[in-house]
Order: C-alpha cells, then structure tokens, then sequence
C-alpha cells in the first residue's frame, strides 16, 4: 500500500462521512442527558441527588421518550462502529471514487434518516427502510473488501 492513499479522494471522503457520523452518534448522549433532567428521569440513584434528594426514588423509573433516545444511540453503536472499520478497509482497496463516496453518502444519509425516523417518530416502514439500507450499503463495503482481499 503506497502513503499516498492515505491522502487520496476516497480516503478523505471516507474520514469526513465517518466523521458526520461518529458526531451524529455522539449528539445522542447528550439528547438523552437532557431529557433525563428536563423530564426528572435518572437510571440510578445518586443521579438524582442533583435535583432533589429528598424525591428521590421517584426520580428513578423509565420514561418513554428517554428510552426512545437510548434505543436510537444503541442501534446508532450497532451500526455506525462497523461502518468505520469496514469503510476504512473499503477505502484501503482503493475502489472508484465516485463508488466510494455513493457508499459514504447513503450510509450518513441513511443513519440521518433513521434517526429522524426513529425520534419523530415517523410510521414503519420508514425507519426499518432507512436501517437496511445503511447495513446493505457496509455490506456492500464488506463484500468489496473480502473480494479485494480474501487469499485462499
């Protein structure tokens, strides 16, 4: 593998969008942050200490909409890390530009889509359509990988 593909046109598209999406991931840790303080839910109980000590059992319990956010950031985890490293050994096989970044593309796209989907909440099929296509579109990455790489 020559330096210059780490410079190359694909592999900063591939920085960038996994980038977009590994901030997209994280803006969910604080999205569920605020709803626990805005609706007073804490998944432990020293938690609630920082609101009111002498409520606080009742702050301890499960709120639909917090749950929905952590629901989001947890299928975000399944998805987005194996976008990374399979994108990563993707734009190492040196595809065609134009593929790579239609690859790119649709994956962010499709996790932007989901997210949306998932925290309007937007009816089925939506969001399930929006979730196959980015585990289709890092398959597609995986089996370019194998076929690049796979020395039997």
């Amino acid at each position: 593998m020559d330096a210059t593909v780490l410079y190359s046109e694909t592999f900063l598209a591939f920085a960038t969008y996994a980038t977009i999406a590994v901030v997209k991931m994280m803006l969910m840790a604080p999205l569920t942050a605020y709803l626990r303080l805005t609706r007073q839910v804490f998944a432990n109980m020293e938690d609630t200490k920082l609101l009111n000590p002498a409520e606080d059992k009742k702050l301890v319990r499960v709120d639909p909409d917090v749950e929905r956010v952590r629901r989001c950031h947890q299928n975000d985890l399944e998805n987005i890390l194996p976008f990374v490293v399979v994108g990563l050994f993707y734009a190492l096989t040196e595809p065609t530009p134009s593929t790579a970044l239609f690859h790119f593309r649709v994956f962010v796209g499709s996790r932007i889509g989901h997210t949306v989907a998932y925290l309007l909440p937007l009816p089925q099929p939506c969001r399930a359509l929006c979730w196959a296509t980015g585990v289709a579109t890092t398959l597609s990455m995986a089996f370019r990988v194998l076929g690049a790489t796979l020395h039997l």
